[in-house]
């Protein structure tokens, strides 16, 4: 068997020759919020059931179901904060008029 496959890396770009990328999805696979919350929600309900199969009681699978949902809905705070503040960064990005590496100070007026 061979070892782990590997996408060969371009070269870095200058600074002086980079170009501006579009904005990235908060998540490298491009899955949003919605996508991560939904998977949760769906193990939220799946987890107790398996529980109670093997064996656990009805009431240590709802303590395990009310951490679960409790985990669950702060990490959907967080996501929904963090896709907001990547958007809110992209649009000051986007909005700026140019390089700020190539804005000189202003002679003083008089």
């Amino acid at each position: 068997m061979s070892g782990p496959l590997t996408r060969p890396v371009p070269p870095p770009t200058p600074p002086h020759e980079q170009v501006p990328r579009p904005p990235q999805p908060v998540h490298p696979s491009g899955e949003s919020a919605d996508d991560v919350v939904r998977w949760a929600a769906f193990s939220c309900l799946l987890v107790p059931v398996v529980l109670v199969v093997y064996g656990t009681s009805y009431g240590g699978a709802a303590v395990a179901t009310l951490g679960l949902v409790v985990v669950t809905a702060v990490c959907r705070v967080m996501l929904r904060h963090a896709e907001k503040n990547e958007r809110a960064a992209a649009r000051v990005l986007a909005e700026r008029p140019g390089d700020r590496r190539r804005r000189r100070a202003r002679p003083p007026h008089g």
